[in-house]
């Protein structure tokens, strides 16, 4: 071929790590930062002493290097936030303070303004692995799942979008290549294949029962008076059901018809696809199945593996079970009546069962593969003008995934690739385009953010906004509107409520929950079920739903932000109101997750949410400094450095004999600890009262002498408080730094960088902004949008 693929990418790596040249530079710091230096720090952190191993008095005044430039932007910091010299030490006085800031402001603000004028807030920034899926299915109307296929992506900050942790070798463009040609091969079977009937299929109660009273090892439901009955019955793989083996891989609706409840008012079940054998025992979660007293149609939307069966049984750990087995699985039901007994279970009539495409028809598939080339075209044009059919999709197709008009110099070389194909024999015009597109997908400008220094372009700019919201590339309204120059004023605030207020932005709560409160760490432990006895898979499933709806719920209708502390209402289903053991609730089943009004409760807000409260902990016990760092840096905006090397960790005594609280006093003792534990230990301590799986409690452990919990404390900033309760009460009087703190981390995940040391102005006009119009998270949203962090490079 004319052109290979290195030649294609080789210009990536020179991209993202281009060095930066050097921009500012002295020896030492100004005259009257010294001085202050030498009255009130030298004492703790010079060549002798050097605490938290900083040496003040060798530090080079260097701002052009970024790791001197973040420790003297850290001391400022500190000193500003009167954190040093520390409260045991002499102080100097406000006027001393006030002059040394405004000494070493200058020279920070001037070198970070040179540097971002130069190199752009953000160094080049790929899609995350998610993106490139999201991007690809919009791309080529495909909906195949591509995530796995590629690695899990580092993270920074909390997040895998920021660009200083994100790197591109060429394994990983390997990765990329493979991908694109499963989604490439995906997109031409669909746009080449005639029209065939969808796959359908209904399974009545006998077939999905079938083999309940025959012999083998069977573990489906229970064929019982025209109804197929899933029990609680622990054996594994029980309530498979082999009628329902799909014959490909691909999307399904599944439609379960008639569904109800046995023996009580609701059952709870888990819904799940897989080979449902041993020899391959992975299962992929479906959903929730919520069946009542009433008979009810249920139906979800799932990736189905080809030969896949469907596995669906009650999940509720405190429902009614029978005894188990004493023999196979074949006899389960031999000499029962479970119904009799007052086993719980759930009842339904049938299952359907139908092939769909959710992201697109083999019509639009084809429209974004080739756009409107006719088969005739494509199989009787002569050699011309076949070039220039190839010519013109290649650079329409470039145009699309590149998110911006790209010039014919940019887009030849694909051509040229693609036209080599074409000349060999046997070629057809598909394999050239296949070919040419292969290798756009694995362009730096596909991959990455083609972004200059300074104000974003209007292409640069609808990216910024849909990738935040949706994960994905503009779709046409944002792209005809950046090809028109018209995204600025309120036309730009105008389509962050339209996409905020489209169902597409679910990915935003989805992808934005996962990375700022960690939750796609809930199953990385797995509380002990002997201790935590009604914590099961439908709790943690409902605890991560109620997280997203609560944070859709505040945004897009605009609640203040002193929601994400406390609220006047929660978004629970029935079995999450159970499990949190909230009686006085009046909550009606078989509407899922709902909004309910709440009273005197420790459930409103996000920070006292199970799933917070679940990935701050082990699965055995708590810590309040892993709790508490948590809190700190995600909601109070609290910058919190890694332990002194040498600080051996805080174990929890699981038998609850000696309480957390005991054990910290001694490692606050040590003075290198005691700076970061006043900031980090409060919210822990607040927070003791929930237990590993977010349940209340009074003290540690269940013996009768174990230690009882004590969450009061003291801020910061000297404010007492003595439960979790007067903590909130604290933070509720201070919406500024809650919107500071969030706009923080919603900046960090929209541009792929945390705010710089010149941004604090733009915060601060952030923060004000939302002050104005009454703290509302949505308008907090449209601040951030509009600020010059989110509009610049």
């Amino acid at each position: 071929m004319g052109l290979s693929f290195s030649k294609v990418l080789l210009p990536l790596p020179a991209i993202i790590f281009l060095a930066a040249a050097p921009l500012l530079s002295a020896d030492v710091p100004p005259e009257k930062v010294d001085a202050f230096l030498a009255e009130n720090c030298f004492e703790c952190h010079d060549d002798e002493v050097s605490k938290g191993e900083l040496n003040l008095l060798d530090l080079k005044f260097d701002l052009t290097d970024p790791h001197l430039f973040e420790k003297w932007e850290r001391v400022f910091s500190r000193a500003e936030s009167g954190e040093m010299p520390p409260k045991k030490k002499p102080r100097p006085d406000s006027g001393q303070l006030k002059a040394f800031l405004a000494e070493l402001e200058k020279p920070l603000l001037a070198a970070d303004e040179k540097r971002i004028a130069k190199e752009g807030r953000v160094n080049v920034r790929r899609l995350t692995r998610r993106e490139y899926e999201m991007t690809l299915h919009d791309l080529l109307k495909i909906d195949i799942p591509l995530i796995d296929h590629l690695p899990e992506d580092s993270s920074h900050h909390g997040f895998e979008t920021v660009a200083g942790v994100q790197q591109l070798s060429h394994h990983l463009l390997g990765r990329y290549l493979e991908t694109a040609e499963l989604a490439l091969d995906e997109a031409v079977q669909r746009a080449t294949t005639g029209w065939k009937k969808p796959y359908t299929k209904t399974i009545n109660a006998k077939m999905l029962g079938r083999g309940a009273k025959s012999g083998g090892n069977y573990r489906g439901p229970e064929d019982r008076e025209g109804r197929a009955i899933a029990w609680p019955i622990s054996l594994q793989f029980y309530g498979r059901m082999p009628a329902t083996s799909v014959p490909e891989d691909g999307w399904y609706r599944i439609t379960i018809k008639d569904v109800q409840a046995v023996n009580a008012d609701v059952v709870w079940g888990t819904l799940r696809s897989g080979p449902c054998s041993s020899s391959a025992p992975i299962l992929y979660p479906i959903g929730l199945v919520e069946a009542t007293k009433e008979k009810r149609d249920l139906t979800f939307e799932a990736w189905i593996r080809k030969r896949d069966m469907l596995e669906m049984k009650p999940g509720d750990i405190t429902i009614k079970k029978p005894k188990s087995p004493s023999k196979g699985g074949n006899v389960i039901y031999r000499g029962t009546d479970f119904v009799k007994d007052g086993v719980t279970g759930i009842a339904m009539g049938s299952i359907e069962m139908t092939r769909i495409y959710p992201n697109g028809s083999a019509k639009e598939v084809r429209a974004a593969l080739i756009g409107n080339i006719s088969k005739k075209q494509l199989e009787e044009s002569t050699p011309e003008e076949m070039k220039k059919i190839i010519s013109n999709a290649i650079q329409n197709f470039a145009g699309r995934a590149f998110r911006r008009p790209v010039s014919r110099d940019v887009t030849q070389p694909y051509i040229d690739l693609a036209l080599e194909v074409l000349k060999e024999q046997g070629a057809k015009p598909v394999d050239a385009l296949t070919t040419g597109y292969r290798a756009i997908l694995c362009s730096p400008r596909f991959l990455t953010f083609y972004e200059k220094p300074g104000r974003l372009d209007q292409y640069a700019l609808a990216n910024r906004l849909s990738y935040m919201l949706w994960n994905s590339m503009p779709d046409q309204g944002l792209r005809q509107l950046a090809d028109k120059g018209k995204l600025s004023g309120n036309v730009i605030h105008q389509q962050f409520s339209r996409m905020l207020d489209d169902p597409k932005s679910d990915r935003f709560f989805e992808s934005f929950s996962d990375q700022w409160l960690k939750l796609k760490e809930i199953d990385f432990t797995s509380p002990d079920t002997r201790r935590f006895r009604t914590f099961d898979p439908v709790v943690q499933e409902s605890m991560v739903a109620e997280t997203r709806s609560f944070l859709s719920q505040i945004i897009r209708g605009n609640a203040p932000v002193t929601t994400l502390i406390h609220s006047d209402f929660a978004m629970l289903n029935e079995r999450l109101v159970r499990f949190y053991a909230m009686k006085e609730l009046d909550l009606k089943p078989g509407n899922g997750i709902q909004k309910v009004s709440l009273k005197t409760n420790p459930r409103g807000g996000l920070v006292t949410q199970g799933s917070i409260l679940k990935v701050t902990a082990d699965g055995s016990s708590t810590s309040p400094i892993v709790r508490g760092v948590y809190i700190a840096e995600r909601f109070l905006g609290m910058e919190i450095p890694p332990p002194p090397p040498g600080i051996p960790a805080v174990e929890p005594d699981i038998r609850g004999a000696v309480s957390i609280r005991d054990q910290l006093d001694k490692h606050r003792n040590n003075e290198s600890c005691a700076a970061c534990h006043q900031k980090i230990d409060p919210a822990g301590f607040a927070l003791e009262s929930f237990d590993p799986v977010g349940l209340w409690r009074s003290k540690y452990g269940w013996r009768k002498n174990s230690a009882k919990v004590d969450p009061s404390g003291q801020t910061p900033e000297g404010d007492p408080f003595k439960d979790i309760f007067s903590w909130k009460k604290v933070y509720l009087k201070q919406p500024d730094l809650l919107a500071e703190a969030f706009a923080k981390q919603v900046l960090t995940y929209a541009t792929g960088s945390p705010p710089s040391f010149s941004d604090r102005d733009a915060i601060e006009k952030i923060v004000k902004s939302c002050r104005e119009k009454k703290y509302g998270m949505r308008s907090l949203m449209h601040g951030i949008v509009a600020s010059d962090p989110f509009r610049t490079k």
